[in-house]
């Protein structure tokens, strides 16, 4: 639908511009001939000679009118002989502009028949208006107002251009070099045009324009630069092919980029899905290694070898299991982000392979325990009997720590879903935590019971204090470390307009000055932080940005310093976008090909990421089916 104010433009359009010769109406002929053939073109229609005499029996008009209103006009006279013919034809454009909100003054079908320039080039220009400039909008400003903002703006670099208008700004020609140097840099070198050559710097442009870009040359060098003032509407017209044609480039450029962003985001999941399953490999492959070497042990009724064996046990919990715990521990965490992760970018979960599952690894770790107390028990039964009783109520007491803490384990790493049923589970982990010190204090006693009683090992538990305290410690540290990073990925889920990896540099570089792990950065931190990622202030304003931002607190919460940042610099992609992304770079094409994706600009690895994620598309042989694709990875 047209706005007001165009209407109202509209209304007065056909009043011809006031000139002391005939030069501007002959301008305007030759400028909207060409215009109207570059549309009747792209419906491989025969071109028009002049618009003035070839509109006369309305079949042209006719044919342009459904080519740029993307509709029918209905039945007409397709070889109109008589001249009642040639205006029910007229009549039949005329009434459907005007259905189009276009209001037409002073103009009537017999006007078009008798080839009335001045009517006829203010007509079109009413189309022309209303079709290609109206619908330019830049900073709430459109039509001519918006177009000569869009120049000023993407030519406010170049010191030798200064638009200010659409009549002697244009007549050296540097503008329009400006215009593509902006925007393709590779097509001219603007540093090396010679200032003083009008007609060689606007000759240049016209042709770099039409031969790349596909605007067609619709003035003449001549009409710009050899006449007192160039005819506005004629310049116009034509300066609108060139943001139509930047408009399209930049959507292509922004999809390049929003593919780019999802392929950072899938390879940085990948990378952490390998590294989960590798390391879970690896010490499940240590797991079996110490429970094999212990079933092939050979056991004699000596104290010493039994103490000795004891003393290769101990040595075991110090320098292997606490390194596994707090592996299992870091491998919860991981499978924990990896999902929290997955679910910020909206994409399915993460199934393990078969055998690294945290069941898999939790059966294994429960084996492993059970090798422990067989062993255990093994070593001690010449050593322990008389001190049966009291070595049960310290193993009870162990297990019964041990047992919490596998339970918070295994509560660490189910977690899944929202964010914030997350972080309610994880504080509910820290309730169930705490009480542990009161038990770990109550086991502590019971171990100097059994040192007052020579009794320095235990059957029915692996677990000594120290073994216990370092879990706890780790378990603790893990929770609040866990509560932080959900809380703070709470804070980015809203935030993903920016890539990855610009949210991964904001996140370590927050925890890297919070020295003290308090999820706070006090003055001094806060500006290293920033000073760090690039973005340096004066003293006197960073103390004003700092009062701010903190509110008189005397510190920087993680969500205010995130959305700071993020204020910045700012970016989302959804999986419609994502979609939308690929058909742009395919052109349309169910499927996309390898040197589609070179042509868009990717990265290496992220053309190396889709080719080996995307299955082949069945109709094309080197295509990649990039629908299936997207499905695969988002949930549904």
């Amino acid at each position: 639908m047209l706005c007001t104010r165009a209407a109202g433009e509209m209304r007065n359009a056909f009043t011809p511009t006031p000139a002391a010769d005939k030069t501007w109406e002959s301008v305007q002929s030759k400028t909207f001939t060409k215009w109207v053939n570059a549309r009747l073109s792209e419906h491989s229609l025969g071109p028009l000679n002049n618009i003035c005499t070839d509109f006369s029996d309305g079949t042209a008009l006719i044919h342009l009118l459904e080519i740029i209103g993307d509709e029918s006009l209905g039945r007409y006279n397709r070889s109109p002989r008589m001249r009642i013919q040639k205006v029910e034809n007229v009549n039949l454009a005329l009434d459907y502009i005007r259905s189009r909100g276009i209001s037409l003054t002073n103009i009537g079908a017999e006007d078009i028949v008798d080839a009335n320039p001045k009517l006829i080039l203010g007509m079109i220009w009413t189309i022309i208006l209303r079709f290609t400039i109206d619908e330019i909008n830049e900073e709430g400003l459109s039509a001519k107002e918006g177009l000569l903002l869009w120049c000023q703006r993407k030519t406010a670099p170049y010191k030798e251009v200064d638009v200010q208008d659409f009549t002697y700004s244009w007549q050296d020609g540097l503008a329009f070099c400006a215009l593509i140097h902006r925007h393709r840099p590779d097509l001219l070198d603007y540093h090396a045009l010679d200032k003083s050559d009008f007609h060689g710097n606007t000759a240049l442009a016209f042709e770099v324009a039409e031969r790349y870009l596909g605007i067609p040359q619709l003035l003449d060098v001549e009409d710009v630069c050899d006449v007192a003032k160039p005819d506005e509407r004629s310049v116009m017209t034509y300066v609108a092919q060139y943001f139509h044609a930047f408009s399209s480039l930049s959507k292509a450029e922004t999809a390049g980029r929003r593919l780019g962003k999802f392929t950072d985001v899938m390879q940085s999941v990948y990378d952490m899905q390998n590294d989960f399953e590798s390391r879970v490999a690896k010490l499940i492959d240590a797991i079996h290694s110490k429970q094999d070497g212990w079933e092939k042990t050979r056991f004699e009724p000596i104290y010493a070898s039994a103490r000795k064996l004891s003393d290769a046990f101990n040595g075991y919990k110090v320098n292997e299991k606490r390194p596994w715990t707090h592996e299992k521990i870091e491998l919860d965490t991981l499978l924990g982000n990896i999902q929290t992760k997955r679910a910020t970018y909206n994409l399915s979960p993460f199934v393990p392979k078969k055998g690294l599952s945290p069941k898999d690894l939790e059966a294994v770790w429960n084996e492993l325990a059970a090798s422990e107390v067989r062993h255990r028990k093994t070593i001690n039964q010449y050593i322990r009997e008389s001190k049966d009783i009291l070595q049960r109520s310290y193993g009870d007491e162990a297990n019964g720590i041990q047992a919490i803490l596998n339970s918070i384990s295994n509560g660490l790493a189910a977690l899944s879903g929202e964010l914030d049923d997350q972080l309610a589970t994880v504080h509910a982990l820290i309730g169930k935590a705490k009480p542990l010190g009161s038990a770990l204090r109550r086991l502590s006693g019971l171990e100097k019971q059994c040192i007052d009683a020579n009794i320095d090992e235990y059957d029915y538990t692996v677990y000594s204090v120290g073994d216990l305290e370092y879990d706890i410690e780790m378990m603790m540290k893990a929770l609040e470390k866990k509560s932080r990073f959900i809380e703070n990925q709470s804070v980015v889920r809203n935030m993903t307009n920016l890539t990855p990896a610009q949210l991964e540099e904001f996140e370590t570089t927050f925890r890297y000055f919070d020295r003290d792990s308090t999820n706070v950065l006090n003055d001094i931190e806060f500006r290293t932080a920033l000073d760090s990622l690039g973005h340096s202030f004066p003293d006197e304003e960073f103390a004003i940005l700092y009062e701010q931002l903190s509110g008189g607190n005397g510190y920087i919460t993680f969500e205010v310093y995130i959305r700071f940042l993020v204020e910045l610099t700012e970016d989302q992609t959804t999986p419609e976008q994502l979609l939308e992304s690929f058909r742009i770079i395919a052109s349309d094409k169910e499927y996309v090909t390898e040197d589609d994706l070179r042509l868009s600009e990717l990265s290496a690895p992220s053309i190396a990421y889709l080719v080996r994620a995307m299955p082949r598309s069945s109709h094309s042989e080197d295509g990649f089916d990039y629908l299936a694709y997207l499905r695969s990875v988002f949930q549904r």
